[in-house]
């Protein structure tokens, strides 16, 4: 099992969500701690190594470095701020 390591951005942003939308993520990032394999992902054009998770209405960032899941952004996919932040902090 990878550990877990949420940026600010992630964890402001989960703080922020009603309780049951933020379990549910809680559950997709755990899964994806426990075999990054299982979930249906997508590299970032652009972006590599950072990769995308979709969790119904949201999208989760992240990437494996190691032995971490490093969780980088989470959003909502409608409002392409998800997309913006990664312009704005996360280009390579």
């Amino acid at each position: 099992m990878l550990a877990i390591d949420l940026s600010r951005q992630a964890a402001g942003f989960l703080e922020r969500l009603p309780v049951k939308q933020a379990r549910q993520i809680a559950e997709k990032i755990q899964s994806l701690a426990t075999d990054p394999q299982a979930l249906p992902t997508e590299g970032l054009k652009g972006y590599s190594p950072l990769r995308r998770l979709k969790a119904g209405e949201y999208r989760i960032i992240y990437v494996v470095d190691g032995q971490i899941l490093q969780v980088r952004l989470i959003g909502k996919r409608n409002d392409d701020e998800i997309y913006k932040a990664l312009e704005r902090g996360f280009r390579k």
